[in-house]
């Protein structure tokens, strides 16, 4: 107990230094975002069938999956820190367990699981307590065991490729969960087997069946008893090395930072997972739609991979380490565009491959297809260095990773988002082929080679003009996770007041539900006469408010991302204003 109440208090106090800046302002937004959805559980609580059951299993595998896209979880606590303690794993997994309680995902979770309380049948509402405190443990439990076994499956290339085609083909079902409520001819109906999923035991004790309570209290036991041995594994364990490969021959600088990158890219087992879950969520998430018979997604598996490549990249200076000094100090190399060359040469073939091999499925569109994978190939290859050396976050150095791969930086919120917004930035560099292409056929082939060859050069060209006038900067804010005085990032935000910095964070953040699903997404569906999507309100109002709720909800996106953007930009106004116009002296 004395462990775990030390770890609580170690917690505690870090998240109370935690909260305040801009990591303070995205875990208010993120805390906002977490109250809806709970509030929405809550309510389908009182809806008859199993429509709660399915809401805890979106709950339970927002669990399991979420911490692969954010680093690996919550590691506040690391085991690592206590293994020089000599505590015994299962004791120190007791206390890493109860400390994980401590955090505001947990909080929000349990928020939801107060549904349990309105879900409870006469006479069982007492029940609910000790259920909402089990079912919990079984999300917190599963998503240490699902982060403890993928790091485990990091540690050899088979197993990083396995992890990445599992967790690909897993969001991208999640993504497309509409697809087989369809097939399975459920007609709105929650499959029955969802409610005897581990999510939905706290619902079956509320409800009468009593044994789920000691069999959630065995899962957690196992759960827990499987967690220690991880630990140790982890904790004590050394990473093995790999085996030596001829060595790289190059004949110019150029050359030889593209034989690093692709020697990079075949070793580094973080690269292989990301560049497999890229592939295995562009195949699925296009292949899904044939359980439905339809083939119509399957030419855009291309373009669907290139824009999560480039996103699963988006931090590449960022995480190499301080490997950047190496760069530094060899002038001249070109290392951006041989970066540019050794990613094109890495994603590149796999996409032409995809669109050559999956597009006579359908018989096309084909000018609409090649030109949307020459510009999104052209503009990724531009945006990734950019990005990287515009909005860098620093990254862990690859030797100091520990015994979870998959946190490759401390800021798990800043990766988060410039994952978002590469997908955005990549997508909106193949727009102008893409419309080209409906308007004019072939002629947007045209465009998307120019546009991408554009990109290319012009994209790659601001990168290494960055890279080379604010190189020791960056390498200072690898090397302290600090951002220096007067420079860093672009796309820091200037010192704005706790109320607006919050609501420009909330704005950015959360500004593309609105617009994306709820607007665009929602308007196309209303467009082709598709209704009662998955969760596009639109869909599913009667015919008269169908289109006004789209475009209500587009203009909200655009007014939060305008108010967003708005905000920071008359904050510097001013200071620029007030720099120029110093106050005089009495």
């Amino acid at each position: 107990m004395a462990v775990a109440v030390t770890l609580v208090r170690m917690k505690i106090a870090i998240l109370r230094h935690s909260t305040k800046g801009r990591r303070g302002g995205m875990m208010a937004s993120g805390g906002v975002l977490g109250l809806l959805l709970a509030a929405g559980t809550v309510y389908l609580a009182f809806q008859d069938g199993d429509w709660p059951a399915a809401a805890y299993a979106v709950w339970m595998l927002g669990w399991i999956i979420g911490p692969v896209f954010s680093g690996g979880g919550d590691e506040t606590l690391r085991p690592e820190f206590f293994a020089p303690l000599g505590l015994p794993a299962r004791r120190l997994a007791a206390g890493l367990l109860v400390s994980a309680f401590v955090g505001v995902a947990p909080l929000i979770s349990l928020v939801a699981l107060a549904g349990l309380v309105f879900a409870a049948s006469p006479g069982n509402v007492l029940v609910a307590a000790p259920a909402m405190v089990l079912q919990l443990a079984i999300f917190v439990l599963l998503s240490k065991v699902a982060v403890g076994l993928l790091g485990i499956a990091l540690r050899s290339r088979v197993g990083a490729i396995g992890a990445g085609l599992i967790n690909g083909a897993v969001l991208a079902f999640l993504g497309q969960a509409w697809v087989f409520a369809v097939a399975f001819g459920q007609g709105g109906r929650i499959p029955a087997f969802v409610r005897y999923l581990p999510s939905g035991w706290g619902l079956l004790a509320v409800q009468g069946e009593y044994l789920a309570l000691p069999a959630m209290a065995v899962l957690v036991a196992l759960l827990l008893a499987a967690w220690a041995a991880l630990l140790a594994g982890r904790t004590g364990a050394s990473r093995p090395s790999t085996r030596g490969r001829r060595p790289m021959r190059a004949a110019t600088a150029r050359e030889a930072v593209v034989a690093k990158e692709l020697r990079t890219w075949s070793r580094d087992l973080v690269r292989n997972h990301q560049l497999t879950f890229a592939l295995a969520y562009g195949v699925f998430f296009a292949g899904a739609p044939l359980a439905l018979g339809w083939t119509g997604m399957l030419p855009w598996t291309a373009p669907i991979f290139i824009v999560m490549a480039a996103a699963m990249t988006a931090n590449l200076y960022g995480s190499d380490g301080t490997a950047l000094w190496l760069t530094l100090m060899t002038p001249g190399a070109s290392d951006v565009r041989g970066r540019q060359r050794a990613w094109l040469v890495t994603v590149g073939p796999v996409a032409v491959l995809l669109a050559v091999a999956l597009t006579p499925v359908t018989g096309g569109p084909w000018p609409l297809i090649l030109a949307s994978v020459a510009a999104l190939l052209g503009g990724a290859a531009g945006l990734v260095p950019l990005i990287s050396v515009y909005a860098l976050v620093p990254g862990i150095d690859p030797q100091r990773r520990g015994g979870n791969p998959l946190r490759t930086s401390e800021d798990d919120g800043a990766l988060t988002g410039l994952v978002y917004l590469m997908m955005l930035l990549v997508g909106l560099t193949g727009a102008p082929a893409v419309v080209t292409a409906l308007l004019y056929g072939w002629w947007g082939v045209a465009a998307g080679l120019a546009t991408g060859a554009l990109c290319y050069w012009g994209l790659g060209l601001l990168a290494e003009r960055r890279l080379a006038a604010q190189g020791p900067e960056l390498l200072h804010m690898m090397r302290t996770g600090r951002r220096p005085e007067g420079g860093g990032t672009a796309f820091k935000l200037p010192d704005l007041p706790k109320r607006q910095r919050t609501i420009v964070v909330t704005c950015l953040s959360l500004g593309a539900i609105p617009l994306a699903p709820q607007g665009i997404v929602a308007a196309a569906f209303l467009a082709n006469d598709r209704l009662r999507m998955s969760w596009f309100l639109a869909t599913y109002l009667p015919p008269g408010l169908r289109w006004p709720t789209a475009v209500l909800m587009i203009l909200i996106g655009l007014t939060m991302y305008g108010a967003g953007l708005w905000i920071p930009y008359r904050a510097r106004k001013r200071v620029k204003s007030s720099d120029g116009h110093p106050e005089r002296s009495p």
